[in-house]
């Protein structure tokens, strides 16, 4: 188990340069995982039946059927094992370490095998730039148990923040999960109006986007963003939502993003990092739902 002694426990530093590879690594494992439940479960809307949930040690896909069986499997960033476990009573890990997707993938597949479950899944990652087929990814093998930790414990600690603000709504409302598409963790509320439809837009963007919705979550960033960062959208965007007056005073309107964004780096040296999250959340919230005339005396709990 990672020293987490010289760390915030609760929200840790989390450098992007200094766990890049770790990242990228873990982005794939995930992907397979997920894309295991994708396989196995029915579609939910929004494609809410896809995501990973946030526990006491890591990461799980929750309850899973399998013919007469129930499967569970569990990401643990405690102990760093990946458990597969059934209602048969079988049980089996391996070791989260330095290895490729490719070995990751092998194993994990030889080990449902061996149990009797036989998963075909579309095994190349989404939402990447030229992906590579998990069975021919030797790229990415890094994985740095102390980073993946530090991972885990901002989740788990977002999780519980944004389950606060989840209760406060009483409209259709996501749950908090995990998407390991992108790699975030969000929650979502609607309107429950249908949206315009997107010209032009793919399978999975016309189900995401079907209702109008406002999402909030965290990403530990990629890309043009060289750090974390908590995030607020509302789809499809009022006219003026960029000009909205948001809280704290060091969130912003991304204009590269077409998001309001908190930079965890200010979060987490704040003296009340819960209550810094509330107001991002609950400002942004307000800046959408209000342009956008959502019935607030309807969707909220007073």
């Amino acid at each position: 188990m990672a020293d987490f002694e010289s760390e915030d426990w609760t929200w840790p530093d989390l450098p992007l340069e200094r766990w890049l590879d770790t990242y990228a690594t873990l982005h794939m494992w995930t992907q397979i995982v997920g894309k295991i439940r994708l396989t196995l479960t029915p579609l939910i809307n929004h494609f809410w039946n896809v995501t990973l949930y946030v526990t006491s040690r890591g990461l799980t896909t929750s309850a899973m059927p399998y013919d007469d069986r129930v499967l569970e499997i569990r990401f643990d960033f405690v102990d760093h094992n990946l458990e597969v476990t059934s209602s048969d009573g079988s049980r089996a890990a391996m070791s989260l370490r330095p290895c490729s997707v490719a070995d990751f993938y092998e194993e994990l597949m030889a080990m449902l095998a061996s149990r009797g479950i036989e998963v075909k899944i579309h095994a190349t990652p989404d939402e990447v730039e030229n992906p590579l087929p998990f069975a021919k990814d030797r790229t990415h093998s890094s994985y740095d148990p102390e980073f993946a930790g530090r991972f885990w414990r901002i989740l788990a600690q977002t999780d519980r923040v944004f389950n606060q603000f989840r209760s406060r709504f009483i409209g259709k409302c996501s749950p908090v999960h995990f998407f390991w598409g992108s790699f975030d963790l969000a929650v979502t509320r609607f309107s429950g109006r249908r949206a315009p439809a997107r010209p032009g837009a793919d399978a999975l963007t016309r189900e995401a986007y079907s209702h109008e919705c406002i999402s909030h979550g965290f990403w530990p960033g990629g890309g043009a963003a060289k750090e974390p960062y908590f995030y607020s959208y509302t789809a499809p965007a009022p006219a003026g939502l960029d000009q909205s007056s948001i809280k704290p005073p060091f969130a912003f309107y991304s204009h590269d993003f077409s998001e309001f964004l908190l930079p965890y780096s200010a979060l987490r040296k704040a003296e009340s990092p819960d209550d810094v999250l509330l107001n991002f959340m609950q400002s942004t919230y307000e800046a959408g739902a209000n342009l956008a005339h959502w019935d607030r005396d309807a969707l909220e709990r007073r």
